[in-house]
């Protein structure tokens, strides 16, 4: 087990590269069991989560080859493939469900655990399944198992109760491969969504639509090889750009898609942190003397402001001027944060799904514990802001989204050690 130890009060400068999209890679390595042929896939995080999905990919019979130099994947799923993942390897994260779709169109017969991941909420698997069985899957649940079964997919009409993500995925995957068409209503818009489709379609897919509240897929007989490059993380990007505004730096992000972050941007502008555009990148600034202001945040599924950067903004806002509110609208349980931010110095109070917090002038160094992800980033950020050392334990959660998080962060002088967990504090 290792932690992190912060010592705060350094202003980030300087630039740093955006990696590709974790939650855009996770369904495309999913999506490469589609084909017997081979899928180059560039710009990977080699994240926690990457190397879980590809050992779940090789335990059904796939050869994952990774070339560390380029940053890029090969996935290769020419044999026969089988057709059961084990507990112990989808326990560890709730993407990897996403096998389950593309599983059933190859091989017609999947037996799979009901997934893992962060305790965030519930988040339960019905719309993937209702999806599948529209298409014609045969669907058993019992002893936390899934087994789907379908002589063949056929295309159908599909309505949303709620635009899940990955139940949207799992649909469209299964769907490629499905005779005659199948219409998604209400399905998510997400930019990942978008990158999917255009990983399937240039594989050889039939799919229209993809970024829009209505999904037509096509079905075509088979898949073909196929070299795509993920998008970049625009969750990492909302957190480096958080992460300038908390430590009163000057940061340019290179590799992002602006588009993908217009909420995250309207918020920190309207918390007067500075954005720009330009031929470089995107530039954050909050070296003014004013400093952030409170700003109000409700989370809802894209265009709106993303839960998975709920928590960073929150780490920001403990120390802006005046009273700010935040209200979670799509995980039940995405404040385990708070207790920890409140260790250090904030004010925070709950009241159902939203949180009221009080600026505070400073947050304080603490021992402190991530509970999540995004937890964990938010208080690696609180630790940037914050007066004296701040020691970040479990943070095997961070790294599940983030590359060599203190690495960049060092890189724009920051002062973050990764130490293994007992190990003495260094300053502070």
């Amino acid at each position: 087990m290792e932690k992190f130890v912060v010592n705060g009060g350094y202003p980030l400068t300087g630039t740093v590269r955006i990696g590709g999209s974790k939650n855009a890679v996770l369904p495309v390595m999913a999506a490469a069991l589609l084909t017997g042929e081979k899928c180059v896939i560039r710009g990977v995080p080699r994240l926690s989560d990457v190397t879980a999905m590809e050992d779940i990919l090789e335990s059904l019979g796939a050869n994952v080859k990774w070339d560390k130099r380029a940053g890029s994947i090969t996935i290769g799923a020419e044999g026969q493939l089988f057709p059961e993942a084990s507990y112990e390897l989808i326990s560890k994260m709730r993407a990897s469900f996403l096998i389950i779709g593309p599983l059933l169109a190859r091989t017609g017969d999947v037996k799979i655990p009901l997934p893992g991941g962060c305790a965030i909420g519930a988040r339960p698997v019905d719309l993937h399944l209702k999806g599948l069985s529209a298409l014609g899957a045969e669907i058993e649940r019992e002893h936390g198992y899934v087994r789907a079964r379908a002589k063949k997919l056929e295309g159908a009409k599909v309505y949303l109760d709620f635009p899940s993500v990955g139940a949207t995925e799992n649909i469209v995957m299964a769907a490629v491969l499905a005779k005659g068409q199948t219409i998604l209503e209400n399905c998510a818009v997400e930019p990942e969504i978008v990158d999917l489709a255009n990983f399937l379609n240039s594989a050889g897919a039939d799919i229209r639509g993809a970024g829009t509240d209505t999904i037509k897929v096509n079905g075509v007989k088979e898949l073909k090889a196929t070299d795509h490059t993920i998008i970049p993380d625009r969750i990492e990007a909302g957190t480096f750009m958080v992460a300038a505004a908390i430590t009163h730096g000057d940061v340019t992000l290179t590799n992002v898609v602006a588009d993908h972050l217009k909420p995250v941007i309207a918020k920190l502008k309207e918390a007067n942190v500075s954005v720009s555009e330009s031929g470089k990148g995107l530039r954050v600034c909050n070296e003014n003397g004013a400093g952030t202001v409170a700003s109000d945040i409700k989370t809802l599924p894209y265009p709106g402001f993303p839960t998975d950067m709920q928590a960073q903004f929150m780490a920001m806002l403990t120390t802006a001027r005046g009273t700010s509110i935040v209200t979670e609208t799509v995980f039940e349980n995405r404040f385990m944060h708070v207790g920890e931010l409140k260790r250090m110095g904030a004010d925070i109070k709950i009241e159902s799904r939203s949180a009221v917090l009080e600026g505070v002038k400073t947050l304080m160094g603490a021992q402190v514990k991530a509970s999540d992800l995004r937890a964990g980033a938010a208080l690696v950020l609180a630790a940037l802001g914050a007066k004296g050392a701040t020691e970040i334990d479990d943070i095997y959660h961070i790294d599940r989204g983030y590359f060599q998080i203190e690495q960049k962060l060092n890189g724009l002088g920051a002062r973050i050690e990764r130490v293994a967990a007992g190990a003495a504090t260094a300053e502070g």
